[in-house]
């Protein structure tokens, strides 16, 4: 049981701290709304979901709300180690005994990670019926996705993912700005910083403190990764759970089966069950994303090998990867991940054309877009277009799109229309 006491020191430490400086996100969800829903803001750890907290508590303070209608409790607070659902109501007592006058207009929670607590939903669930509060709440966890938050919830709550930062925000930390039009000094900036940002990444803290970021993106992944699926999972064999995570990193798709094989071939003992049960704890954390292949049988899909993509190109970067291509088709993949959220696939015909991403709308096939890199190469490019053409007539898709790094062009091929754009030109939507 946590002392009321020690929920009056940390309800206060918020009250008297400045709030940190802030690269502004681009990313807006209703600070206040009529309808009785919470906020839920979920990503990877590390990615930021904290200081988009922050950011919508400075707009709160701006528009001339009092901070003491304001109430953040981070969970990860080691004076909170153990906290209960009960726990939670006494915070919500403490609060009100601090500022009594809040019981009487409307006050907002921003509850960071509160996913560490058990049954957490009955209380947001209590403080949505019977407090005129807005409740923002983080976590990193898959289980706090829509589907099951809205189970949980009882469909009281809108869900905004939040990754690292995207390339507009990488460049705002660095406060280089473009217009419409750009010169070409601004041009030769913007490639520079996609260079950058291609093989280091967006993790809020590489790109500020960037003289410390090979060692930030090493500790990311051995501390907060690792450390945070042992504990969380309860994880005994950390060994073959590095080794598992390496062999993911390696892998354009990946087959638990065919993982399992070659451990049993090495001789190293553990139960296909076990593996199955890593990769989804890796996938829960926000980390892993399997890319599926497309089907209208649900059943085909989820049978199908995964591609496996990350929540950012620094994890990649620290493991050492380089290769250009597949640098750039993870950032694709993750820029339209935050847009998707379930309705992107790859594709690959019986006859083995291959299409990177398959963006569904409905039951429809909306858009074909394939990454690649060196689209000057005659064989690769070649190989890109059959794989578009192939599946447009299969699924009757004439939205289609070669991402390039430096290519900019429309060509019609086979009575198609295809646009070639230039990497930093869609990832800023010009």
């Amino acid at each position: 049981m946590i002392a009321n006491s020690v929920w009056g020191e940390v309800i206060k430490d918020f009250q008297e701290k400045e709030l940190p400086e802030l690269v502004e996100r681009d990313i807006e969800y209703p600070l206040s709304m009529p309808l009785k829903r919470a906020v839920v803001l979920i990503g990877p750890r590390r990615a930021g979901k904290t200081y988009s907290m922050f950011q919508a508590i400075k707009k709160l303070i701006d528009g001339d709300v009092s901070k003491k209608r304001i109430l953040y409790v981070n969970f990860e607070d080691s004076r909170l180690l153990g906290a209960s659902v009960q726990d939670l109501n006494n915070m919500l007592e403490t609060f009100f005994e601090i500022y009594p006058e809040n019981k009487q207009q409307r006050v907002w929670f921003f509850l960071d990670e509160i996913h560490l607590i058990g049954n957490w939903e009955t209380f947001v669930r209590r403080v949505l019926d019977h407090e005129n509060a807005q409740v923002f709440i983080t976590g990193s966890s898959s289980k706090m996705m829509s589907k099951e938050i809205a189970t949980t919830l009882r469909g009281r709550s809108l869900t905004y993912l939040i990754f690292p930062f995207s390339f507009k925000e990488f460049l705002a930390a660095d406060k280089l700005t473009y217009g419409k039009y750009l010169s070409s000094s601004e041009r030769a900036g913007i490639v520079k910083g996609l260079k950058e940002y291609m093989e280091y990444g967006g993790y809020p803290e590489s790109v500020i403190y960037r003289h410390e970021r090979e060692k930030i993106l090493r500790e990311i992944i051995d501390v907060t990764i690792y450390r945070d699926v042992i504990e969380r999972y309860r994880v005994k064999n950390s060994r073959l759970l590095r080794i598992f995570f390496t062999a993911l990193f390696n892998s354009k798709e990946f087959s638990v089966h065919k993982f399992f094989n070659f451990l049993k071939s090495q001789g190293m003992k553990i139960s296909k069950n076990t593996l199955y049960a890593y990769f989804g704890y890796f996938c829960d954390s926000l980390v892993v994303y399997p890319l599926r292949k497309f089907s209208y049988s649900y059943r085909n899909i989820e049978g199908s090998i995964p591609k496996i993509y990350f929540a950012d190109n620094g994890l990649l970067h620290s493991q050492g990867i380089k290769d250009s291509g597949r640098l750039m088709e993870n950032l694709v993949f993750t820029e339209l991940q935050k847009k998707r959220e379930g309705n992107l696939f790859y594709y690959r015909s019986v006859d083995g054309k291959e299409v990177d991403f398959v963006l569904k709308e409905g039951r429809k096939v909306g858009q074909l877009v394939q990454s690649c890199y060196d689209i000057g190469n005659y064989v690769t490019k070649e190989r890109e277009i059959k794989g578009l053409l192939k599946a447009s007539e299969e699924f009757k898709c004439k939205n289609l799109l070669v991402i390039t790094w430096d290519y900019d062009s429309e060509e019609t091929t086979g009575g198609k229309k295809i646009v070639y754009k230039p990497l930093w030109k869609w990832l800023l939507g010009l």
